[in-house]
């Protein structure tokens, strides 16, 4: 198992790609804090998923947009694990709309989830990696350099990602902790149901050489890649998971 006995926190876990990857990463071994905002029952799910096939795991609800359920995020895994070992930070907002149309209350929501929530939850991780170090993994998006029409601030939310990750891996490389971003591309989650449907639906199949839309399991092993000692050498980089999609993708 190429993460036995590793510690990991997966942030919005409770669906979408945060489950897939939590149940990839049971699957291999780690204890899994399945982290969530406030679907405790697909938390309990994803828990139970990883418990029936031989894992650990354990679901903990923080809101990543509020830095004290953060903090008390990472208190708790210390008290309970005494270290971590892999942090996926997960949990995102995404708000498409025009310029014109876009409020300041959405413009804030979607940096204070997809930015300062991973840049705190980073924060409060480093307190408990241990001296071998570890793995931080940020799910950013094709979008950080290939917008859509109507996205202009959730794509600057990720486009500040794949920078931050960066960064980070510069700062925290004499630590031991790796830094890598992943960036999906057109992926079936709960979140996008519906938003590939109809024309558009088509175009972006259109675009996608391996043409199908994405599914979480697609992102899983790449997370699990960047999670083990297979990846030890790579760190600062933003590894694209979009089944070849260049562009907007149509």
């Amino acid at each position: 198992m190429k993460l036995n006995g590793k510690i990991a926190v997966v942030t919005g876990a409770s669906s979408g790609i945060g489950a897939g990857i939590a149940r990839a990463f049971g699957a291999e071994g780690a204890t899994v804090i399945v982290n969530y905002s406030s679907s405790k029952a697909g938390a309990d799910a994803v828990v139970s998923a990883i418990e029936a096939a031989g894992g650990k795991a354990a679901a903990v609800q923080a809101d990543v947009s509020k830095p004290d359920d953060i903090i008390r995020l990472f208190e708790k895994v210390k008290a309970d694990y005494g270290r971590l070992d892999v942090l996926v930070n997960n949990a995102g907002i995404a708000i498409f709309e025009m310029a014109a149309d876009v409020t300041e209350e959405a413009f804030h929501k979607q940096f204070n989830v997809n930015v300062l929530g991973y840049f705190l939850a980073i924060r409060e991780a480093l307190k408990v990696f241990g001296k071998d170090g570890g793995s931080i993994i940020n799910i950013s998006s094709i979008l950080s350099t290939d917008p859509y029409l109507a996205s202009s601030v959730y794509a600057a939310t990720k486009g500040a990602v794949d920078t931050m990750t960066f960064a980070l891996a510069r700062e925290l490389g004499p630590r031991k902790i790796r830094v890598n971003s992943i960036l999906p591309g057109h992926t079936n989650t709960p979140a996008t149901d519906g938003n590939f449907a109809g024309e558009l639906g088509v175009k972006l199949l259109a675009g996608t050489p391996l043409g199908r839309f994405g599914e979480p399991e697609d992102i899983a092993p790449v997370a699990v890649f960047l999670a083990s000692a297979d990846s030890h050498w790579v760190t600062g980089e933003s590894l694209r998971a979009a089944g070849g999609v260049r562009g907007v993708g149509y």
